[in-house]
């Protein structure tokens, strides 16, 4: 699941690009709180929090508890502007959610196994089409990265969103297709050989025990 974080707040009493820029000079980075039915609130927050919670690498997949005023505020990280020179923050929004909400985020994909995967060890190369997946989860059950399975997996082998275990309260937001998430390719190298073989009526690389591609460099595996 992902980690749960704590933002101190405070209300934020004029709007405004002049306002927002004097924030800025103290420190502070406005932001606004919406959803949930109720009106926006605009608030600010610190800066130097906010740019050590972006730099855990999971701030945009966790409920972000905004502490204002002497209340809770539960919400999730739906955007944070950013300079487009010096990436200093400059404007963040976030979702207030409820108990029961689902929101829709994007969740990163790690692979393991690759040690397994017969087609990795001939040579192959996992060609990542989707380093992360769009998925529509249970606000308290957002998960911090999908883990996809490689064993048994061949050159030309392709991995599909319809093979993986989603976990218990996530589910893909893209339903109208079964798209790719990984391929296992051959690399260059391997595909000009096999080109060289099949012209001269040689099997292909794909078509060799890997034992035999392997040759003595193997023998230390």
């Amino acid at each position: 699941m992902s980690n749960a974080l704590t933002l101190p707040a405070e209300a934020r009493e004029r709007a405004g690009k002049g306002a927002s820029r004097a924030l800025r000079r103290e420190g502070r980075i406005p932001a606004v709180i919406y959803g949930g039915k109720e009106e926006p609130t605009a608030i600010h927050v610190e800066e130097k929090e906010l740019v050590k919670q972006l730099g855990t690498g999971h701030f945009m997949n966790s409920i972000v508890t905004i502490e204002l005023g002497g209340k809770t505020v539960r919400t999730l990280p739906k955007d944070v502007a950013l300079h487009p020179v010096t990436d200093r923050p400059l404007h963040a929004d976030f979702l207030r959610l409820s108990r029961d909400s689902k929101v829709e985020v994007q969740v990163p994909v790690v692979f393991t196994n690759e040690e397994k995967a017969p087609g990795l060890k001939k040579g192959g190369v996992l060609n990542v089409v989707r380093h992360e997946l769009d998925l529509v989860c249970e606000a308290d059950r957002i998960p911090s990265e999908i883990e996809i399975d490689v064993t048994g997996k061949e050159v030309g082998d392709s991995i599909h969103i319809s093979e993986i275990a989603l976990p218990d309260g996530s589910e893909s937001a893209i339903t109208d297709r079964d798209f790719t998430i990984a391929t296992l390719v051959a690399p260059s190298a391997l595909k000009k050989s096999e080109g060289a073989a099949a012209a001269e009526g040689e099997p292909a690389a794909d078509e060799v025990e890997a034992t035999e591609q392997g040759g003595e460099g193997d023998e230390g595996e």
